[in-house]
């Protein structure tokens, strides 16, 4: 069997009002629009994606939340809808996950040796959570790919964002193992914002885009300091310097999500392609990728 690898590494941020704007029909609520650039960027890394040969997607999620160990989707189907917690108005969601059978379990096992307590979830009636539904639908509209889905242990919560880096490393080389020893050809996604504080009332046309911007300037700072970097291949610095930016901003990466994929794909220093930054009701959203493959690199934006 030939060694699986990592062939694209994503960050695709999860706000509902990019679904809601693409008026898919497996959401309820109709939309004029709205959100373009972030859209459009997801629409470009969704192309690229088609010219990838991939057998499965491996996202982390920080709203799926575990206070005991890392989960794992350990079912082939759920089938639900999802109605998002914040945003019910925008985001009422049928969707179909199909899981692959022999990567979960794998992941689980080579997890135990790094002490995270690792679970599989098999209760069929369980909530796939809307950070993977909305990040890996904007990435897969026809969601044609298996998708394997690890919960975020809040071990900062418990501990600090710097145990938080720490857990997410070692989780990241237990996944690229199992990844390695399952001859899978898989997608990473890290499904977060960069910024994540947001207004808690919105305009009458939730698409409103008069309406639209940062919630403050310092938040914009550390989010384009943070895309810099990672335009510079500077993987290494910026996963150093996230617990700084968490205690600042409260950022999503405080999930994990950035630190655990940087750490599975050996920390690239190569520049990542960046498909887009868009605020949404506040946050600091980038979409970016990280090709291991160089010839078809390339500078998006």
């Amino acid at each position: 069997m030939a060694k699986g690898e990592i062939v694209l590494g994503c960050l695709a941020p999860h706000p509902p009002h990019v679904v809601y704007a693409e008026n898919p029909e497996q959401n309820e609520p109709f939309s004029e629009g709205g959100w373009g650039a972030l859209r459009w960027g997801y629409h470009r890394l969704a192309r690229k994606l088609k010219d990838i040969d991939y057998d499965c997607i491996v996202v982390l999620t920080p709203h799926w939340m575990t206070y005991v160990g890392t989960h794992f989707l350990g079912l082939e189907r759920f089938q639900n809808i999802s109605v998002d917690p914040i945003f019910p108005n925008l985001s009422d969601t049928t969707t179909t996950y199909r899981s692959t059978s022999n990567l979960p379990r794998p992941c689980t096992m080579r997890c135990r040796g790094w002490n995270h307590k690792p679970k599989m979830m098999r209760n069929p009636d369980f909530r796939v959570d809307y950070g993977t539904i909305v990040s890996c639908h904007m990435l897969n509209p026809e969601w044609s790919k298996p998708i394997v889905t690890i919960s975020s242990n809040r071990s900062t919560h418990y501990y600090s964002n710097e145990v938080m880096n720490e857990q997410a490393a070692a989780l990241g080389e237990a996944v690229m193992k199992a990844i390695e020893a399952s001859g899978k050809r898989v997608v990473l996604v890290a499904s977060h914002s960069l910024s994540p504080r947001h207004f808690v009332t919105e305009a009458p046309l939730p698409e409103d885009m008069s309406r639209e911007h940062i919630y403050n300037h310092s938040q914009y700072v550390w989010d384009m300091k943070i895309v810099q970097m990672l335009r510079e291949g500077k993987t290494k610095e910026v996963v150093e310097i996230l617990p700084e930016m968490i205690e600042q901003t409260m950022a999503e990466a405080e999930g994990g999500g950035l630190s655990w994929m940087m750490a599975a794909m050996g920390y690239p220093d190569y520049p990542a392609e960046i498909y887009g930054y868009q605020s949404v009701i506040g946050t600091g959203n980038a979409i970016a990728a990280w090709d291991p493959n160089e010839a078809p690199r390339e500078i998006v934006l």
